[in-house]
């Protein structure tokens, strides 16, 4: 008889941070409900779940080599899933090339996967699937942080993008759940929340009730009331929908972290038009500078895809001219690579690879220069930092309030306390410092 308190799921998770929350909710839902464990050792697993991204290169190369070494070491009888937006798109085309996969569930139907497990053949992929109202278990990887889905799907048409084509339309979740949710995890000791979706700042314009619209500024208001919550952060907003009243919650919020994603893609006015954006060079360059006039310690991070059908040199360099005007603390940087079911697909001026690979490397370059220089400002700054994970070397990580990663030699009484550090030394992507000595 199976040991049903031994059940062992090893669970691989590729892409985005939605696709950890997914990742989050399926661990919840098979703990709860059929009694998994995780496991680290894929050969010791009961259940094995690939947790698919469509957004990157070659995403279903990816998925069939990951099962492939999946099926050369798993136990005989190991059931074999594949979840999210790679599962979305490919449906039953996964199980006719790789038939030792026992089910697939795409991004909208996380809530099914207790019945999937349990159904061999199981393909739900229904990206219309609404889930908004649906309460999972309880699951998190931190003690003292969350996440939380805010939305589903996407009602932007962006033509490089396959999301909407994965995790179907816009939907967003209603306020009092998020209230609710948030306030669990604060009651188990969380003290700060990510707040999910793929166009954050575009929240409460369609709920599943037609209930009337609720803002994403009216959100962050409710959230800060929540007691012992100390920290709030969220990503991504759309630059489109960053008004001044998002802004100047954003700046004035004292519980909002100080760091924040605006997506550029590219500076060209006319590629951004050509990628069904909705904003222009000039709009995205006044909203980086209105944050920046009203959160001077603010750091912008940001997304970049070079090599778009049809740009040009001159318009390459309108990329290169917003990196210089904003100086971005991060970029997340990509040649442009065609997806399915997206209709840059099919535009006939695609640019070389050689040309898109120059163009790439000319960001990146240029963005280590920056990174090099705005780090080493932090040098002699005190500043606040919740200390989250130990390390093995003697040392403490932790962030401060604008997502500066942060190491300090100390011990693990710091964990989940926000400390007043000197800083002492930057390279390029985190700072050392020391705790700061109490006055006597």
């Amino acid at each position: 008889m199976e040991n049903l308190g031994n059940k062992k799921l090893f669970i691989e998770t590729l892409g985005c941070a939605m696709n950890t929350r997914d990742t989050e909710h399926i661990i919840a839902e098979l703990n709860s409900k059929d009694n998994y464990e995780t496991t680290e050792d894929v050969a010791d697993a009961d259940l094995i779940i690939i947790n698919t991204c469509s957004v990157r290169e070659k995403p279903v190369a990816k998925l069939f080599s990951e099962l492939g070494q999946f099926k050369k070491k798993k136990k005989p009888n190991a059931k074999v899933g594949v979840c999210g937006c790679t599962a979305s798109h490919l449906g039953k085309e996964i199980i006719k090339k790789a038939p030792y996969v026992d089910f697939v569930v795409g991004a909208r139907n996380v809530s099914k996967i207790s019945e999937a497990v349990q159904n061999k053949g199981t393909v739900e992929i229904d990206i219309n699937h609404d889930e908004t109202d649906y309460e999972f278990a309880q699951y998190r990887n931190s003690l003292y942080k969350v996440s939380v889905n805010i939305s589903l799907g996407c009602d932007k048409k962006c033509t490089f993008c396959i999301v909407p084509a994965t995790r179907g339309e816009e939907i967003s979740i209603p306020p009092e759940l998020i209230i609710g949710e948030i306030q669990k995890a604060v009651d188990n000791g969380a003290k700060e929340v990510f707040l999910l979706g793929q166009n954050v700042n575009n929240y409460g314009k369609n709920f599943s009730d037609g209930r009337d619209k609720f803002n994403f500024t009216k959100l962050l208001q409710a959230i800060s009331e929540i007691e012992k919550l100390e920290r709030i952060r969220f990503t991504s907003p759309h630059p489109l929908h960053m008004d001044n009243e998002f802004i100047a919650e954003f700046a004035s919020n004292p519980k909002i972290c100080k760091q924040i994603h605006v997506p550029l893609q590219a500076g060209s006015t006319k590629v951004l038009k050509d990628m069904k954006r909705g904003y222009t060079k000039e709009w995205f360059i006044d909203r980086c500078q209105r944050i920046k006039s009203l959160v001077p310690e603010v750091r912008i991070s940001t997304d970049i895809i070079v090599g778009f059908p049809g740009e040009t040199n001159e318009e390459f360099k309108d990329t290169i001219d917003v990196i210089n005007t904003v100086k971005f603390d991060q970029i997340f940087n990509f040649k442009y690579s065609p997806r399915p079911e997206t209709e840059a697909l099919h535009m006939s001026n695609q640019v070389e690879d050689d040309i898109a690979s120059a163009r790439l490397e000319e960001v990146i370059a240029l963005h280590k220069n920056h990174q090099v220089e705005l780090m080493q400002e932090n040098v002699g700054k005190t500043m606040n930092v919740f200390f989250e994970e130990l390390k093995p070397n003697g040392e403490i990580m932790g962030f401060s309030d604008n997502y500066c990663q942060i190491f300090v030699e100390a011990s693990e009484e710091l964990l989940g306390c926000t400390v007043p550090i000197k800083i002492i030394h930057a390279n390029r992507t985190s700072l050392k410092g020391e705790v700061v000595a109490k006055e006597n």
